[in-house]
């Protein structure tokens, strides 16, 4: 079995190599990123997934702190400590570099967030590329040494020009990771929605999709309805139950019961 990269052996890859990195939903998703040997798995801190790190001890896990959720550092600090306590390596918060040093300082390896981060999307002008004028892409750098200066090990760039991204990954110490901002950060990054290609209607330009699991749900929920109504069927026509799904009782045995229930 390969052992979970810490952030020490993590931020040892850059650039050595990519580092592969996917956000899912699911226990069983995650598991199968493990199995297949993804370098890093994220997901929310949210209580139905806060046993997700506990299913894959050998890969690095992130939790990610609810957007909106925290008021203040120490809200944020609490959630981040409960997250490593249930086997995170690394703490995603989209908060600013002033909560990202309160947490650093504390040892919780934190990812932050520039770019399109979507929650505050409307400082940027809505859910579009970000950096792409020099007034931005200045904006962005100063985000990037204030977030790296407040102890942050790692940001995620989302939808950042691809050569910008790379400039700055080149000229940060943090890990880089992409979503949607090209081949020269240090990590790529999607969503496994959007990976096994779950999804209806929109599909963001920056992911790709190796499967398509919306058709495959669509073929389940249509075997579903079949069963049900071949089920339906059978139970109008007395077909179900069948001998094999019944417990037969002996002949001597229900005589004295009908004996005894036809006296009392």
């Amino acid at each position: 079995m390969s052992k979970a990269l810490t952030v020490m052996e993590l931020r040892a890859l850059k650039g050595v190599r990519q580092i592969s990195f996917v956000q899912v939903a699911r226990e069983e998703e995650a598991i199968a990123a493990s199995e297949a040997g993804m370098d890093m798995i994220g997901t929310a801190f949210i209580p139905e997934r806060a046993h997700f790190a506990r299913a894959v001890p050998q890969t690095h896990f992130q939790y990610g702190l609810p957007w909106g959720k925290h008021a203040d550092a120490t809200e944020a600090l609490r959630d981040s400590m409960a997250a490593m306590n249930a086997g995170a390596q690394s703490v995603y918060c989209g908060m600013s570099p002033a909560v990202a040093e309160v947490l650093a300082r504390e040892g919780v390896p934190v990812i932050c967030h520039v770019g399109l981060v979507p929650p505050k999307a409307t400082w940027t002008g809505g859910f579009k590329a970000v950096g792409k004028s020099a007034e931005q892409a200045l904006h962005l750098w100063q985000e990037v040494k204030d977030f790296e200066n407040a102890g942050a090990f790692a940001a995620e760039m989302e939808v950042i020009p691809a050569r910008l991204a790379g400039e700055m990954t080149k000229r940060t110490s943090m890990l880089t990771i992409s979503l949607g901002s090209g081949g020269d950060c240090d990590a790529q990054y999607l969503f496994s929605a959007d990976l096994l290609g779950e999804n209806r209607g929109h599909f963001p330009r920056h992911a790709k999709a190796y499967r398509n699991f919306a058709d495959e749900r669509d073929r389940l929920q249509a075997e579903r309805v079949a069963a049900y109504l071949e089920y339906i069927s059978d139970v109008k026509a007395g077909a179900f139950p069948e001998a094999s799904h019944i417990v037969e009782i002996d002949e001597t045995v229900l005589k004295v019961f009908l004996e005894q229930a036809d006296q009392a």
